[in-house]
């Protein structure tokens, strides 16, 4: 995904968003007992910034797990905005400044082996930020591997051309490691590399709330971020993380304490085991927890869990779904189960019982409890 940088370049314009940077939102949830936000501050999107949002949901690697009817679904809503333009010019706006995370990037052949190990992994987030009205105007891109290891800063000249485009000119980068007291230099010869180092990036829409923005570069690669997090987004990237998982959870929940947790009408589906916290057993439910695999609900309350423990073999338990009125909660009852590996299929017994509650569903994604474990799904 480079921007107006060839390959030997260091790394792309993408954007994103530094948490913590002075541009962090004030309404940000509270968690742990703090005052919980009304609803009014909460963030609000146009149908057609919705259906962006829901087409990036479940897109892994920021664009490099996409699958084509992912990849149409986003191309599209991303034309639709850009046909709306959003700000009208973007670059002389005040919102488009501050810390933006990068959340959908195409990926052209162009791209540095640099930029696609950093951009492609879930676990590291990806920021830009953007301050083009200070005495030193900067674009500055944030990889950020872990609260514990530390992050790579590139930062770069930036200019303003008109009224979309940003110019710029990479001019120094560092790593900041939280073990080390001292910064260590990226190895790469910004001076030397000439007009290398040099690119644009117009920006295609600019939302009226500043929170969504389209870029694209001079390379033709298109770029998708918020300057606020969709609460969604902010779980399942914490998710890819592996870290504050518990705490974005709770943030989620008080967020959408209001909302109506779900009738059965909206568990029919198929769902994708995202992640699951430990309950310590050795039941039918906590192993398929750790194979993180699908199940499957049927509008007659017939469920069907599978999981791939390694190529080639399959395993499955089925079972019944039943609504408990007074409880609000659910009863799974797993009755059968089968080890398949080729040809070769084991019948075995499940017989679990097991109560499951509801904090939150909707059309993408589902958090809930079950056997005293908290589980996140999403909808295939």
């Amino acid at each position: 995904m480079t921007v107006g940088v060839t390959s030997t370049a260091p790394l792309p314009l993408w954007l994103g968003f530094k948490i913590g940077s002075r541009a962090r939102p004030q309404h940000a949830a509270m968690v742990s007992g703090a005052v919980k936000p009304s609803r009014s501050d909460q963030l609000v999107f146009t149908e057609p910034e919705t259906k962006l949002i829901e087409a990036l949901l479940g897109v892994q690697g920021r664009g490099r797990g996409v699958s084509s009817k992912q990849l149409q679904d986003v191309e599209s809503a991303v034309q639709a905005l850009e046909i709306l333009k959003g700000v009208p010019d973007p670059t002389s706006s005040s919102m488009i400044e501050g810390s933006w995370q990068l959340i959908f990037t195409t990926r052209p052949g162009t791209a540095s082996p640099i930029q696609r190990t950093f951009v492609a992994v879930d676990s590291f987030k990806i920021f830009q930020e953007v301050y083009l009205r200070t005495d030193d105007p900067r674009v500055t891109n944030v990889v950020k591997f872990s609260d514990a290891i530390g992050e790579l800063r590139v930062e770069a000249v930036a200019s303003i051309k008109d009224g979309k485009r940003i110019l710029f000119r990479f001019d120094r980068a560092a790593f900041s490691f939280k073990f080390l007291p001292f910064k260590v230099p990226y190895p790469v010869p910004f001076r030397l590399l000439g007009d290398e180092a040099k690119g644009w990036l117009d920006t295609t829409y600019l939302s009226d709330t500043g929170n969504i923005r389209i870029s694209k570069g001079n390379k033709g690669t298109t770029f998708v971020l918020q300057k606020v997090t969709e609460p969604r987004q902010k779980l399942l990237s914490a998710i890819s993380s592996g870290e504050g998982i518990l705490q974005a959870i709770e943030e989620f929940t008080l967020y959408n304490k209001v909302d109506s947790k779900g009738d059965f009408r909206s568990l029919v589906g198929e769902w994708q085991l995202l992640w699951a916290s430990e309950s310590g057993g050795e039941s039918w439910s906590d192993i398929s927890r750790g194979l993180k695999g699908v199940h499957t609900i049927k509008e007659d309350g017939q469920v069907a869990h599978w999981a791939v423990p390694f190529p080639g073999s399959r395993v499955t338990a089925t079972g019944t779904l039943v609504e408990n009125a007074k409880s609000k909660t659910y009863s799974v009852l797993m009755k059968e189960g089968s080890f398949q590996f080729g040809p070769l299929k084991l019948p075995f017994d499940v017989q679990e019982n097991l109560v499951m509650e509801i904090l939150y569903v909707d059309n993408k994604i589902r958090i809930g409890s079950i056997d005293k474990a908290t589980v996140v799904h999403l909808r295939l």
